[in-house]
This record gives structure tokens, C-alpha cells and sequence, in this order.
């Protein structure tokens, strides 16, 4: 005598352990794929006072100068160290503008926008609150003091963690 299949019987066995597996592994790729928004940016050219304002010219200058500074909480000088809110004003005091003294003030105190440009400040964090300021250079790149242990660096916006918590550009320099 044969036996027969029950047609109550799954095709493939599954324990809830298996099926919360599954689970965990289909988030994790749809987390994977995700979109994050590009950062909108708008190069005029090469970086020289022919294409940018002086004041914007003196404000990458300036943030140029302060590449391999470490990184200081609350510092906003050369020789003590800078965080990233420290360096934007002191690079954007070198062109005679002022600037509030946290990332956050800066971002809530300036006027935004829609695409960055050379000298603009780029900001970074999550629920409308900036934790974080770089200045944009051009090319898809930016100069910030990017933590603790570290030193004033450029990096490239197209890295994933930036496109994820950006908030927006702001241009206080004409």
C-alpha cells in the first residue's frame, strides 16, 4: 500500500525560529536598498575668484588651511584643535562673515538652499536637527572635523552614511 500525502503538510517545513530568520534577512535587504537622497550640489567651476564671490574664495582658503588639524570639541582655533561648527566659523570669520557658534544654531539661524555651491555649508543629522557641518568644496566633496580621534579631512558626499542624515545646504556668503 502506498501512502498518501496529506495536502495539509507544507512545502517547505518552517519553525517559527526559520520564519523570524527569514524575516530579519528580508528587512536587512530592503534596509540594503533604501534610498537616500542625493545631495544636490552646483559647481561653477574651477575654484577661483574668476567663478566665486572673494568672501567664498577666503572661506575655502581658509578651510584648506586647517586640513590635518585635530579634532577638538569645542575648539575653533588652529593651534587648539577644531570641531565641525568650530571650523566653519572660523573659516567663514576669515572672510568676514559671523556665524552662530553650534551646527544647529547654524543651520536654524541661515538661509537655505536648494543646491549647494563651492563655500556653502552642508548639514547633517536626523528629525531637523543638525549635529553636524561641513563646508562644500565643489566636485562632490567636503572639508569638516569629522569626530573625535580624528583630524580636519575631505570627504566625498556620495558616501552612503552623509546622503542618509543630510538636512540641507545654506549659503551665508554672497
Amino acid at each position: 500500500m502506498g501512502r498518501s500525502r496529506s495536502s495539509s503538510s507544507p512545502l517547505i517545513p518552517c519553525s517559527p525560529r526559520h520564519t523570524l530568520v527569514w524575516v530579519i534577512m528580508l528587512l536587512a535587504l530592503l534596509a540594503g536598498c533604501s534610498s537616500s537622497q542625493r545631495i544636490a550640489t552646483q559647481d561653477p567651476g574651477p575654484i577661483d575668484a574668476e567663478n566665486l564671490s572673494m568672501e567664498r574664495v577666503l572661506i575655502l582658503a581658509s578651510a584648506k588651511q586647517a586640513l590635518g588639524t585635530p579634532y577638538q570639541w569645542g575648539g575653533n582655533s588652529l593651534e587648539s584643535g577644531v570641531d565641525c561648527s568650530g571650523l566653519v566659523q572660523m573659516s567663514y570669520a576669515a572672510a568676514g562673515i559671523q556665524v552662530p557658534r553650534t551646527s544647529n544654531q547654524q543651520y536654524q539661524a541661515l538661509d537655505h538652499r536648494d543646491r549647494a555651491r563651492p563655500g556653502d555649508l552642508l548639514f547633517f543629522g536626523a528629525g531637523g536637527r543638525a549635529t553636524h557641518v561641513g563646508i562644500y568644496l565643489g566636485d562632490r566633496r567636503m572639508i569638516h572635523a569629522p569626530g573625535s580621534g580624528r583630524e580636519v579631512t575631505v570627504s566625498s558626499l556620495d558616501i552612503r552614511y552623509w546622503r542618509q542624515h543630510y538636512l540641507g545646504a545654506a549659503g551665508p556668503a554672497p
